[in-house]
């Protein structure tokens, strides 16, 4: 990769870290999005990658979202984003890995909608969050859809008709964050929660993530007839695996499994 490669990523044994890097506001263009969506099918499909962090360059912008200059410039708002739709995450099929957004400044609109396309999400403590588009007479598409069902309606429905940004600590408080630390120790604190995660085992978060998306819009029977079925392919293949039957043995043996992902 290019050192002027808008998109770095960088490996660290089973994590993968995602560094947006556009100056001067880590805005994303259409290339951009094409990139990240690229990066993110690798991780996903790496067998040897567990957990990505995504997170911009600098401490005051994580992501504006779009680049409205390069929409200036012939950008089209619905042009071609790439694999994974805009920002590489929100659309991409089968994503059955933990992802953590490590949110290092101004995180707005579409860069909104990358954050909540994670898992988990921790910030720096000056972070800041909002969804203009109202302002500028558009619609925050995917953030309509996700933000009402993360944090209560009502104040979902405020960022949403008054464009009013949250600071980190509301942001805290309504649940839209996880965790909050100083700016000079969030991405430590991210490698430590990716650490952890790595050291979990990957066909039970499999199974767990494709659970919770296919229960997203079932009655509760009919997502558990399903899971207890054996429908999901992540069920199925944990419930068949080595994986399942080592941790069984660690818990018997009063020791830590060794998760091998088959």
């Amino acid at each position: 990769m290019q050192e002027t490669s808008p998109v770095r990523p960088h490996r660290d044994g089973p994590v993968l870290e995602v560094t947006l890097d556009r100056p001067k506001a880590n805005a994303i263009d259409l290339e951009t999005s094409r990139l990240m969506g690229e990066i993110f099918a690798q991780f996903r499909d790496d067998p040897d990658l567990r957990v990505a962090i995504v997170t911009g360059a600098g401490q005051k912008f994580f992501c504006p979202g779009w680049d409205l200059k390069a929409a200036a410039g012939g950008d089209a708002v619905d042009g071609d984003y790439g694999r994974g739709g805009f920002g590489g995450l929100q659309e991409l099929r089968g994503m059955n890995k933990p992802v953590i957004a490590a949110v290092n400044g101004i995180c707005c609109g579409g860069g909104l909608e990358l954050a909540l396309s994670a898992d988990i999400i921790l910030a720096a403590d000056h972070a800041s969050f909002a969804l203009p588009e109202i302002r500028s007479g558009t619609v925050a598409d995917a953030a309509s859809i996700k933000l009402p069902k993360r944090i209560p309606y009502h104040i979902a429905m405020e960022m949403l008709l008054t464009g009013r940004w949250l600071n980190a600590q509301e942001a805290r408080r309504w649940g839209l964050v996880n965790h909050l630390y100083p700016a000079a120790d969030l991405m430590q604190q991210a490698r430590e929660m990716a650490r952890l995660l790595a050291s979990g085992p990957p066909l039970v978060y499999a199974a767990i993530k494709e659970i919770v998306r296919d229960a997203e819009d079932s009655k509760f029977q009919d997502a558990m007839n399903r899971v207890t079925g054996r429908q999901l392919e992540s069920v199925d293949v944990l419930y068949g695996s080595d994986d399942n039957k080592e941790g069984a043995r660690a818990f018997a043996e009063k020791r830590d499994p060794v998760w091998k992902g088959r």
